[in-house]
């Protein structure tokens, strides 16, 4: 079973092209422009263990905000294709991470239904173009659009630089247990019989 996926998406505002591998070690390059977002997406695909490559042009002289929400639902559609029907899959998925005095915490169900509760009072602000405020709309996006349910919290932290990579990091080590295969998994992991 290949569990890959390859989208493109063309707007008025935005080019993306994401490939994905969920069976990967990190390879791929990341190139959107925004150069705090590529570090971002070096650590979802490092500690997801995806093979992640994404192209991006945006309208960035407006600000990061359309780049990074349409990487974000490229990438959410990717992930929904790379899963196809959920069969054997963990499904669920946490983990708590550390990033000097920042903890992040991220748990996954890769439900069907796609929501995002972003526990998360990041200050206003801006790291090198990228506004802390796309974290979450980065998250939201690819949760929405991967139709997986997505909790992220913020447990400790004064650093804002420290604490979106915590999230990130958090977000893909729960990712990488929940699209991970269970061999004593049959079937679709749920009594409805679909994650879709």
């Amino acid at each position: 079973m290949t569990r890959t996926a390859t989208i493109e998406r063309s707007t008025g505002e935005t080019a993306v092209t994401v490939s994905l591998a969920l069976d990967g070690a990190g390879g791929g390059e990341r190139a959107t422009g925004v150069g705090f977002f590529d570090h971002m997406l070096d650590l979802l695909a490092r500690h997801g263990r995806l093979d992640l490559s994404v192209a991006a042009t945006g309208d960035l002289q407006t600000g990061a905000h359309h780049t990074v929400e349409d990487v974000g639902i490229a990438i959410g559609r990717a992930l929904d294709e790379a899963l196809g029907d959920r069969r054997g899959i963990t499904r669920f998925g946490d983990a708590v991470v550390p990033m000097d005095e920042a903890r992040a915490e991220a748990v996954i169900d890769i439900s069907g239904r796609g929501l995002l509760v972003f526990d998360a009072d990041l200050p206003p602000g801006s790291i090198n173009g990228f506004e802390h405020e796309l974290c979450r709309e980065f998250l939201h996006a690819v949760a929405t659009n991967a139709k997986l349910t997505l909790h992220v919290g913020v447990l400790a932290g004064a650093n804002v630089h420290h604490i979106i990579e915590a999230i990130f990091k958090a977000t893909a080590r729960a990712l990488r247990i929940a699209v991970s295969l269970d061999p004593s998994e049959p079937g679709i992991p749920s009594t409805k019989g679909t994650l879709r």
